[in-house]
C-alpha cells in the first residue's frame, strides 16, 4: 500500500490562516488596496516558485484568500509534497483584485515558509535515502508554527520527533541528575506514564548506554558522538538483544538508537551509515531557507 501523504487538520489551517491576516490587517485593513483599487475591480494572477523545491502550505494560501473573500478562485496545479522545478506555476487565482492583493503576503509567507522547510529537509532526507536512518525534527520550531513545520518536515521525507513535552518522554542529562540514574529515571517514567507512551533517555557516553539498556527504553539518544562511537552504540545495541547484523535493523524488540549533534548536510551520511535509526536535527525548521515563491497579477 502507497504511504499516504501528511495532511493539517481544516481547523488548524482555518485557525493559522485568520490569525495571520488579523496581524496583517491591523485596525483599519489594507489602506494600500483600499484607496487605489475599486471595489468592483477584478484580476488573475499566478503563483510560480523561482527555484526548485518541495511544495507545502498550499491549503493555507487557498484559506486565507478564501478568508479575505470568498468569491476568489484558488485553482492549485501542485499539491504539498510534490517536487517542482524552478519556473513552475503552482496556483492559478482569480477574483475581486481586493481580495487577492490583500492575501497575498499572507498566502506567500506560508507557502515560502513551509516550502523552505520541506525543502531544506528532502536534502538531508535525500543524503541518507541508501540506509534505514530517518531525518528527524525537534521541539526548536519558530514558536505557534510547530504544528505547520512539522507537517513540512513530513512532506520532505523527514519524521518527527515529539510535538511537544506532553506526547513522550525525552529524560535528558538533567533530569538523570537530579533523579539519581539512567536506569532508574526510565523506570520510573515507564511506572508514571503506561504503556502506551514512549520513553526516551539521552547519554553522553557507551557506560550510560549500558545501563540505560538494562532498562529496556524505547529509544536511546546518543548525544554529540562521532560515527566511531555511534557504530560502537549499534554493535553493543544488537549484542544486548542478541541479534545478528542480518536481524538488526528491523527487529521490533530491540531498542531504538537516535543520533543527535553536530547533524549538517556534510556530516549526515556518516552518522547515517553506523547504522542508528533515526537523527535528529534542529536545522530542518530553524535554519531552513524559504523557497523563493512570487505572486504575479494579471488584469
Amino acid at each position: 500500500m502507497t504511504a499516504l501523504r501528511p495532511e493539517l487538520p481544516a481547523l488548524m489551517v482555518e485557525e493559522q490562516a485568520k490569525a495571520a491576516l488579523l496581524e496583517d490587517l491591523g485596525r483599519a485593513g489594507d489602506i494600500t488596496t483600499l484607496s487605489t483599487i475599486g471595489p468592483g475591480q477584478t484580476a488573475t494572477a499566478k503563483m510560480g516558485v523561482r527555484e526548485a523545491g518541495v511544495v507545502a502550505g498550499l491549503e493555507l494560501a487557498r484559506t486565507a484568500f478564501r478568508l479575505i473573500d470568498p468569491s476568489i478562485r484558488f485553482e492549485a496545479l501542485a499539491g504539498d509534497g510534490d517536487r517542482v522545478a524552478a519556473g513552475a506555476t503552482i496556483a492559478r487565482i482569480s477574483g475581486r483584485a481586493r481580495g487577492l492583493l490583500s492575501a497575498e503576503r499572507v498566502a506567500l509567507n506560508f507557502l515560502m515558509h513551509l516550502s523552505g522547510v520541506a525543502t531544506y529537509t528532502a536534502t538531508f532526507a535525500d543524503e541518507i535515502a541508501h540506509t534505514n536512518a530517518k531525518v528527524c525534527c525537534t521541539r526548536k520550531t519558530i514558536p505557534g508554527l510547530r504544528a505547520l513545520e512539522k507537517y513540512a518536515v513530513r512532506l520532505g521525507g523527514g519524521s518527527n520527533h515529539r510535538y511537544g513535552l506532553d506526547d513522550a518522554v525525552l529524560i535528558k542529562d538533567n533530569h538523570i541528575a537530579v533523579s539519581g540514574g539512567v536506569a532508574g529515571a526510565i523506570r520510573a517514567a515507564r511506572a508514571y506514564c503506561g504503556h502506551l507512551v514512549k520513553v526516551e533517555v539521552e547519554v553522553d557516553g557507551l557506560a550510560q548506554l549500558r545501563e540505560a539498556l538494562t532498562a529496556s527504553p524505547d529509544v536511546v539518544l546518543l548525544d554529540n558522538m562521532g560515527p566511531e562511537l555511534l557504530s560502537e552504540a549499534v554493535a553493543i545495541n544488537a549484542v544486548h538483544w542478541g541479534l545478528s547484523a542480518a536481524s538488526y535493523p528491523g527487529d521490533l524488540r530491540r531498542t531504538r538508537l537516535e543520533a543527535s549533534g553536530n547533524v549538517k548536510i556534510e556530516t549526515i551520511r556518516a552518522i547515517a551509515e553506523t547504522g542508528v535509526d533515526y537523527i535528529s536535527t534542529s536545522k530542518i525548521t530553524m535554519a531552513a531557507p524559504t523557497l523563493d515563491i512570487g505572486l504575479d497579477v494579471s488584469i
